[in-house]
């Protein structure tokens, strides 16, 4: 009591006082640095998406005037005439996704199927890295190897070749989409399921599969959706047309690449046209984001449940 009583009247604080103001200092200096982060990453998410309505409103705001049932239904105007539209690229762009599906999804979910649960150390390692890769690779260098492989043998543009490229493109996106989503149902449900007498086989196909399904369509639709807007392999392969396509052998217009093609136009009326065309292309693949994230929600709910 005197030495405390004594230590006071020096002016010198006790050793618990010292580790009091310490521990209060540091609690201080937590809060100002957790509000000074807080306002950090809320600051770079608004500025995400504002970025993203600043898009959107600009687009709206140059190509919105210029969307109507004329643009959805009518071919595009000959050189120095109003009006048309670009039926024909919407209707090939739905072609050429078409034919990339059929082409990458099938590839990606054995391929992810494969890797999740069948693969062992070495050959998944390799298939993994090889995946990445092709990943990374540019669109522009999968559009000159489809020109090579389809095109010069075919001897001309086509929608197939269009196809081809998007759905090479597709492929590691879907791989790695759909092992993930496999690698994320419980163990509990294969050891039930072959616990049961079921093969391997029939475990992934009845169980494992269905479990992840909701997962596995969200990545797909993603991976659509990432393709949609490509232009660089569809000018090495599709090139484009101002009429009508029948049939896959022949060369074909898409939304991309009319953008491309009126963006850089010398008129203003394919000026107006090219910003419709993004507006629509940037809703395609707008929609298609919240309906994956719909997709990925009802599965989570469901989990829970």
């Amino acid at each position: 009591m005197n030495d405390s009583l004594n230590g006071q009247t020096n002016g010198i604080a006790s050793p618990s006082t010292r580790g009091s103001i310490a521990m209060k200092l540091r609690m201080l200096w937590r809060k100002s640095l957790n509000l000074v982060m807080l306002s950090v990453t809320a600051a770079c998410a608004v500025v995400t998406v504002s970025v993203l309505g600043f898009i959107l409103g600009y687009l709206v705001w140059h190509g919105g005037s210029s969307l109507s049932w004329n643009f959805f239904s009518k071919l595009p105007a000959p050189l120095g005439e109003t009006g048309g539209g670009l039926a024909n690229a919407i209707v090939g762009s739905g072609k050429l996704l078409l034919i990339a599906s059929l082409i990458g999804i099938p590839i990606g979910l054995m391929g992810g199927v494969y890797l999740a649960e069948f693969g062992g150390r070495t050959f998944p390692f390799m298939v993994r890295y090889a995946t990445d890769l092709l990943n990374g690779v540019p669109s522009i260098i999968i559009g000159i190897f489809a020109y090579t492989v389809v095109v010069v043998p075919m001897h001309h543009f086509s929608t197939l070749a269009g196809g081809c490229a998007l759905g090479i493109i597709m492929i590691p996106i879907a791989v790695r989409s759909t092992e993930e989503f496999l690698r994320a149902v419980p163990r509990g449900l294969r050891e039930a399921a072959m616990a049961l007498g079921a093969s391997k086989w029939r475990t992934v196909a009845t169980v494992v599969v269905p479990a992840a399904f909701q997962g596995i369509l969200t990545g797909l639709m993603l991976d659509v959706a990432r393709v949609a807007g490509e232009t660089a392999p569809l000018l090495f392969t599709a090139f484009s047309n101002r009429y009508w396509s029948p049939g896959w052998n022949q060369p074909i217009a898409s939304l991309p690449v009319m953008i491309y093609t009126y963006a850089i136009g010398p008129y203003e009326e394919w000026h107006q046209q090219a910003w419709a065309g993004g507006l629509v292309l940037m809703g395609l693949v707008l929609v298609a984001n919240i309906g994956a994230r719909l997709v990925l929600s009802r599965r989570a709910s469901f989990s829970r449940s």
